[in-house]
């Protein structure tokens, strides 16, 4: 899905299990044209291929970028993974970026994430709905997970969830790495906002201070607690939309 008009323009890369609907309050204010994509799995994109990792990913963000021409890109989560990934096999490939709540650079995913993602699968597998609710209402940040706005994210993400291939997606997640080794960013020379949150199990701020010092032009803002999406949107959207002009 493509918005606004003109130069420069940005392609945004979404969560896993998300959608175009998950990064378009990113692009809010952004200037030129914005450029959405579903990665394969998600949307009404095809399904992930056997075997797939970031490098998949990250062809799929080149493939939507390189016909319209994206020269910025915004990424969050697995978006992140993926823009990392694209960028380490291609350093000049964007003119700036914004890497929002990475949760992977060159380990796999913490214990406490591995099982988080192992607890929906298994919901999926057996059907269980409000199992799954359950499991999807942890990120929810506390305090809020009584207002209508946290019945409607967890509706709406369980529902995602239960695409084809979900389940076998979340098993294989936790094993990958954006990258090898943090080493192969030193040849990125764009300018690139890093953005985490502390006290985040599924994006560990570490992964954010790791990834920003392997970029060699990189800015680091970590917010002091989980969900900048939730409590923070306004300062999220203004840091974003001021280092991409």
């Amino acid at each position: 899905m493509v918005t606004g008009s003109g130069s420069p323009v940005t392609v945004f890369a979404h969560g896993f299990g998300g959608g175009i609907s998950d990064t378009r309050p990113l692009g809010s204010g952004v200037a030129g044209s914005r450029l959405f994509l579903a990665f394969r799995g998600h949307g009404t994109s095809g399904p992930l291929p056997p075997g797939w990792d970031y490098g998949t990913l990250a062809d799929d963000v080149r493939r939507v970028a390189d016909p319209h021409g994206a020269t910025r890109a915004v990424g969050a989560s697995l978006g992140a993974g993926a823009l990392t990934r694209l960028v380490a096999d291609d350093p000049e490939r964007f003119e700036r970026l914004v890497l929002f709540l990475p949760a992977v650079l060159d380990r796999p995913r913490a214990v406490e994430a591995r099982g988080r993602f192992v607890a929906l699968a298994d919901a999926l597998d057996a059907g269980d709905e409000d199992r799954l609710a359950s499991v999807v209402a942890l990120e929810v940040p506390d305090g809020l997970a009584d207002t209508a706005a946290a019945r409607t994210y967890v509706r709406q993400r369980s529902i995602a969830l239960r695409a084809p291939g979900i389940a076998a997606a979340l098993r294989r997640l936790p094993g990958l790495t954006a990258v090898p080794s943090a080493d192969v960013l030193r040849a990125v020379r764009a300018p690139v906002l890093v953005i985490g949150a502390m006290d985040d199990p599924l994006h560990p701020s570490t992964v954010a201070e790791e990834l920003a010092g392997a970029l060699p032009n990189s800015t680091l803002h970590v917010y002091p607690r989980p969900g900048p999406l939730w409590n923070q949107r306004a300062d999220l959207r203004r840091r974003i939309s001021e280092f991409l002009s």
